[in-house]
C-alpha cells in the first residue's frame, strides 16, 4: 500500500495553500465514460457527515492518512474510473498527485450530519456547481432524504433541484441518491422497499428544469428480485448505491451482479465495504467489484 507523507501535505496547506487550485488545473482529465460504457467508483464523502464508522470499528475513517492509502490503491487498481469524496478528501488527492485520469465527483451536501436531531436537513454545505466547474472536476452528487411527515423535505427537494439546475447549466453531470425514510423512536431509517425506491427514484427524475445531466445513484432493495420493476420507474442512467454491506459479503455482490445487468444501471459507486473489508484486503475486494461490472 502506496504510503502517504501527511506532514508533506500539511506543509503545502500552510505555506502553498494556492498548490490545490494549481494540482487540479495541471490534473489530466478523462471523459466520464469509456468503453464498454461503465463506471466504477470509490466514494469516500462519508467522513463530512460525520459517518466516521465502518462495522464495529466506530471511528475507522477517522485517521486520514490510513483513509488516503486505501483510496490511492482503490483507484490505482484496474477498472476502477475515479472517486466521490468531500473537498478536503479531494484536495488531499489532488495534492499527492492521486487523481490524474480519473473521474472526480465533487460531493454537494453534507449538512444533514449522521445521527443530529437535524440529519434530515441535507443543506449544501459542500462543493458549490460553480467549485466543481471551477477545479475542472467531471461531476457532482447530491443527497435527496425525502421524510413525508417531515415539512423540511420540501426545502430538500426544492434546493436539490435548484442545484440540478446549476449543474445542467454548466453541462456538468449530477448523481442523485434519493431515499424515502421515516423517524422509527427517534432514529431515522431509510424505507428500501420496491415502493419506497420507486417513489423515491421518480420523485428524483422530476427535479429541475432539465434532466439532461441528471445520472441516479440507487440503493439495492431489500429484495433483489424487484429491482427489475423498480428501475423501470425512469430512463435516466443509473448507478447502485454500494453501502455496507455487513458479513454476508458474498450475497451483497450477488445483489450488485443481478442489479447490473439491468438496462439502466451503469456501474457502482462504493465505499466503505471495499475500502475497509472484513479480511482487510482492500485489493481483492475493489478487484472482485470491478469483476461484476
Amino acid at each position: 500500500m502506496t504510503r502517504v507523507d501527511v506532514s508533506e501535505i500539511v506543509q503545502l496547506r500552510a505555506h502553498r495553500p494556492e498548490a490545490v487550485a494549481e494540482a487540479a488545473a495541471r490534473r489530466v482529465r478523462r471523459p466520464l465514460l469509456r468503453p464498454p460504457g461503465r463506471l466504477m467508483i470509490i466514494a469516500a464523502d462519508h467522513p463530512a457527515r460525520g459517518a466516521l464508522g465502518v462495522g464495529d470499528r466506530r471511528l475507522a475513517m477517522a485517521n486520514r492518512a490510513d483513509l488516503l492509502e486505501r483510496l490511492c490503491l482503490a483507484l490505482s487498481r484496474p477498472g476502477v474510473d475515479g472517486v466521490l469524496g468531500s473537498a478536503d478528501v479531494l484536495d488531499d488527492l489532488l495534492l499527492i498527485g492521486a487523481l490524474d485520469d480519473r473521474v472526480v465527483i465533487g460531493s454537494m451536501n453534507r449538512g444533514g450530519l449522521a445521527g443530529a436531531a437535524f440529519e434530515l436537513d441535507d443543506r449544501f454545505t459542500g462543493h458549490r456547481p460553480e467549485d466543481i466547474a471551477g477545479h475542472g472536476f467531471d461531476a457532482g452528487k447530491m443527497l435527496l432524504r425525502i421524510d413525508y411527515d417531515d415539512p423540511g423535505s420540501l426545502d430538500t427537494i426544492h434546493s436539490a433541484a435548484r442545484a440540478v439546475d446549476a449543474m445542467a447549466e454548466r453541462k456538468l453531470p449530477v448523481f442523485v441518491e434519493p431515499f424515502v425514510c421515516r423517524r422509527v423512536d427517534g432514529r431515522l431509517r431509510t424505507d428500501l422497499s420496491a415502493d419506497a425506491v420507486t417513489r423515491s427514484i421518480a420523485i428524483a427524475s422530476g427535479l429541475a428544469g432539465s434532466s439532461a445531466y441528471t445520472w441516479l445513484k440507487v440503493p439495492v432493495t431489500e429484495d433483489p428480485d424487484d429491482m427489475a420493476r423498480v428501475m423501470e420507474t425512469s430512463t435516466l442512467p443509473a448507478v447502485l448505491l454500494g453501502g455496507e454491506i455487513g458479513g454476508d459479503q458474498e450475497g451483497a455482490y450477488e445483489k450488485w451482479r443481478k442489479a447490473l445487468r439491468l438496462p439502466t444501471v451503469q456501474g457502482l459507486v462504493v465505499g466503505r465495504s471495499l475500502l475497509y473489508p472484513a479480511d482487510g484486503d482492500v485489493a481483492g475486494a475493489v478487484d472482485t467489484a470491478v469483476g461484476l461490472l
